[in-house]
Order: C-alpha cells, then structure tokens, then sequence
C-alpha cells in the first residue's frame, strides 16, 4: 500500500491530536524563523493525508493572500497547492467497491473504458477518466472510504473549525455559535453529490447559451449521493493561464466576474469554493467551472439589497452606496457604521475604480483590514457592532478566495462593464 492509499484516519481525537502537532510545529517555525519549507512538507502531506477539512484548510493557505507572513508565503504555497487537485488518493480498489456499491452494477457494465488512476484528488473525493458505453467521455467523482466519518469527527471539533473559518472563539458578540452552525450546514452539503448535481444542473441552465461560461452536463443515471459523473472538461490551469499574454488573462478576469456576479445578482446561487482547482481556461476569454459542492442560496431581499450596493458603486454615488451597505449589513450606527461602510467600499474598488487590477497586495490588505476590524469591535460595548445577518458569511470568500483567483491572473479588466452587461444596464457616459 503506498502513502497515497494508506487508511484515512476518521476519529475525533486522532484527527484532533494531529492538527495539533501540524499547528504546533508549523506554528513554531513562523514564530522562530525555522525551515518554513520542511515545515510546510509535512504539514501538507499531514493535511492531505487526513482529507475533509484538514484539506480544505492546506488548499486556502495555498492560495488565499493575507493569510501567512510574507517571509513563509513561498514555502507554503509551494507544498499546500499540490492539495488543489493532488491531494493523497484512495486506493483503486476500495474506489471500485464504491462506484458498484452506490450505483448497483459491475463496473464494466457501468462503463466501456475505465482509468484506475484518479486525475485529480481533493478533500472529499477524486475524479477518475471514464468512457459511456455511447462513447461520450466523462469524469467520475467518488468520495474517498471513510470521508464521512472524517468530516463528521472535523465539524465536531469546534476549535478546529473556528481556526478554519476565523472566527475568535467564545466571543458571544461575534455570534460565533450560530456562524459555525452556518459554515456546519454548507460543509455537511458537500458530502451530498445528489444535492451538487442538482446545483450544477441548476447554474448550467442560468448560463445556457452562454458563450463564455462551460459547466458539464451531470450525468443522471451515473450519479448518486457518493458518486457524480459529468461530463469530461479539459483546460489551461490557472498556473498556466498565469503565462499567456494579458490580453488573454484579462478576458478570463472578466469571465470570472461574470459568473460569480451574475449567479449571485440574478440567479441567488453563490458558488462558494472559488479555489483554483474549480477553473479550466480556454481560449477566447472562455472558462469551464466544475465543482457545486458548496453553494450559498442568496435570499431575495439580500439579493436586492447587494444589487443596490453595486448600482451604486456603478454611480459612483457615496452616499447611496452608505445607504444601500446600512440596509445589507442591517447596520445600526455607532462607530462600528462608518468602519464597515468603509471596509465595503474597499472590497467594490474593482468596480469603483474601473477599470482595475486586482493585486495580491490588495487581497492581502483586505485581509488585514477585516482581521482588524474583528480585533477592534471584540470587546466594545455600544459600539454599534452587528455581526453578519445570517447567510452572508461565505460571501467572505469573495474578498479572499476569489479575488486571490483573480489577483493570480494580474490583469487589468472592465469589472463595471461587466456587471452592466448581464444587469441589463446602458454603458455610463464616459
């Protein structure tokens, strides 16, 4: 048995006591100025091994900016982003076990063709190459043995889970309790690929005849709760559309935007796992989106309140988009206000400040900027301070996970004319 297919660990605290010892000893090297390489080695291996969330947590820091210092930034990407599509694999035949005992038949009476070794392997599952019998090509999802258990022991351990999603433990003004409870319930639906089908199905028919936006057809009658057969989708990685000339990175920026924003302003879906993993680039500015694992359903009233926000960062009005960021956060005055008005505003500079190159600088700094925000409203009383309402903290993952997406691709785009596009709006005078 090789490292890749050795048993994956499910129990709540062995699965605790190892994310203790990555922590501790990555913790110690950023602290002492040890080998962050050797470090960020085996807390990569360590986190992959143990799949889930101790995954998903590798896949952020391999990717997000504002996360680690400066000085280990390098040594961690490098070892965490093997986590986005290479993480340690299941054994062949314990994957072959799972695809008969879900979808009910032989596996050769499944499939004319099948490839023992996945193409791809993440936190809950991996993707292996397949041929239909019609001969359509396709990509087979199969959650790894034993993910549910592992999961289920991580969502338990709420001190893990508070690290993984930044929020300061035992600070009832936070709401941390009920934010956790939130991120549970997102997390808990990955597990369920019937339920990611039926999103993937739902974001394709938004965007049918969409010239610039590919999702794979599901498969239906190859797909269960473990199991989610697609259609084969190939392109450029997003460390190889890093390379291609500007123009060309710029027309993937603006595909981006399109998809993210359109989904949420008009069809109240949100992607919420933007990491790199989840983009094929091809030519013409065009990109294949996979994975609907983790999906954040936007209320109407919350969709028409961020649609305010952005007509009026459209204008370029001050105080209508004060208006419109008060009625979204359900802001009730205080100093707490004007910061988180503020702090808004600088996430909208994409369109704001139009047109706009999103940098890692500026990720980064708006990393800083939430953390302090979180530091200064900790322990105020009367301050004005609200947390989040309900349903809007994975939207947290658009000023970090996927502006760090768009900051990777460095090119200057139109964000502003994007979103008049799809939102049925004239071009502003210039």
């Amino acid at each position: 048995m090789t490292d890749d297919e050795r048993k994956l660990p499910t129990g709540r605290l062995g699965r605790l006591a190892r994310l203790a010892k990555v922590g501790a000893r990555s913790g110690a090297s950023l602290i002492m100025g040890g080998d962050s390489n050797a470090a960020a080695k085996k807390a990569a291996g360590v986190l992959g091994g143990m799949r889930g969330l101790a995954t998903k947590v590798g896949q952020m820091a391999s990717y997000i900016d504002g996360v680690l210092p400066e000085q280990h930034r390098e040594s961690y990407e490098k070892w965490m982003s093997k986590l986005q599509a290479s993480a340690p694999r299941s054994a062949p035949e314990a994957i072959r076990a799972q695809i008969e005992l879900e979808l009910e038949a032989p596996l050769h009476d499944l499939f004319a063709e099948w490839s023992d070794t996945p193409f791809a392997s993440a936190s809950i599952g991996q993707v292996h190459r397949a041929r239909l019998h019609d001969g359509r090509e396709v990509a087979v999802k199969v959650q790894h043995p034993g993910i549910r258990d592992a999961m289920e022991a991580d969502l338990k351990n709420a001190s893990f889970l508070e690290s993984t999603v930044g929020v300061m433990a035992g600070m009832r003004k936070f709401e941390s309790k009920r934010v956790l409870e939130e991120v549970r319930a997102r997390f808990r639906e990955e597990l369920d690929y019937r339920l990611e089908a039926e999103r993937q199905t739902a974001f394709r028919a938004l965007f049918a005849g969409d010239p610039q936006v590919i999702i794979p057809e599901v498969i239906a009658d190859r797909s269960t709760g473990a199991v989610l057969t697609t259609e084969l989708a190939s392109g450029l990685s997003l460390d190889a559309a890093r390379e291609r000339p500007e123009a060309e990175r710029a027309a993937w920026c603006a595909t981006l935007w399109h998809f993210v924003y359109k989904s949420s302003l008009i069809g109240g879906l949100f992607n919420a796992d933007p990491h790199p993993g989840n983009y094929f680039f091809q030519p013409d500015g065009r990109v294949v989106f996979i994975d609907f694992g983790c999906v954040q359903v936007v209320e109407d009233r919350r969709r028409q309140y961020a649609r305010g926000i952005h007509e009026a960062a459209h204008q370029r009005d001050p105080e209508a988009f004060a208006q419109a960021t008060r009625t979204m956060l359900d802001l009730q005055g205080g100093s707490y206000e004007p910061r988180a008005i503020a702090y808004v505003r600088a996430c909208f500079e994409p369109v704001w400040g139009q047109p706009f190159r999103i940098t890692r600088e500026y990720v980064g700094q708006l990393v800083e900027d939430m953390k302090q925000l979180a530091l200064d409203f900790r322990k105020g009383k009367d301050d004005g301070y609200v947390p989040l309402p309900p349903g809007l903290f994975f939207l947290n993952r658009l000023q970090f996970g996927f502006y760090s997406v768009l900051a990777r691709l460095d090119a200057e785009a139109d964000y502003m004319g994007v979103e008049r596009a799809f939102l049925g709006l004239p071009p502003l005078p210039a």
